[in-house]
């Protein structure tokens, strides 16, 4: 138990710049895929750009902070008697059900990563705005678990996610409204 609270801090860290890397990466999808609009010289001026800040986000911050949250994440659940306790609770059941999403999240990131780094450009730009949302929704959920040490009542918890999404579609469409406008 003496070393659990410096566990615990270092995991934080780590989630944290996991999620700042998660939250910025796709913002530079975003101004990647605006750059493959533009004409040359700016075109592959931008492109050049883009793809060395996503390299460097992708494999100096993001990838590391995610493997180090989750070996200190393994540590604490698997070698400390706080952590085995906690894995018999339901509320850390749906915590890692929702860390298995962020999981497979990062895993899409990666996908769109090589891809954009290949100058393929799948996907829009209104895609990503929507996709950078997805990292969001599990932060909210996993916070809110951690916290609270509760899998919620289910109801509230699926009408909370649920509410909250339509607030960031809403927001979404709202925030759109404004860009074509002052783009005309």
């Amino acid at each position: 138990m003496e070393y659990y609270n410096y566990l615990k801090s270092l995991h934080l860290i780590f989630v944290i710049t996991w999620f700042a890397g998660l939250f910025y990466i796709v913002r530079l999808f975003v101004y990647q895929i605006e750059a493959a609009d533009k004409l040359s010289p700016e075109k592959e001026i931008l492109q050049k750009q883009y793809k060395i800040m996503t390299y460097r986000l992708w494999y100096i911050i993001t990838w590391p902070s995610a493997v180090l949250a989750s070996i200190f994440a393994f540590w604490m659940l698997f070698f400390t008697d706080l952590g085995k306790a906690w894995l018999q609770m339901p509320w850390m059941h749906v915590k890692l059900g929702f860390v298995f999403v962020l999981y497979l999240y990062h895993a899409k990131c990666q996908q769109i990563f090589k891809q954009l780094q290949n100058d393929d450009v799948k996907y829009s730009t209104n895609f990503m705005r929507l996709w950078n949302e997805g990292a969001t929704i599990i932060l909210f959920a996993v916070v809110f678990l951690v916290i609270l040490k509760n899998a919620f009542n289910w109801i509230y918890g699926v009408i909370g996610i649920f509410l909250f999404g339509v607030l960031i579609m809403l927001g979404f469409k709202f925030y759109k409204k404004i860009r074509e406008r002052n783009q005309s």
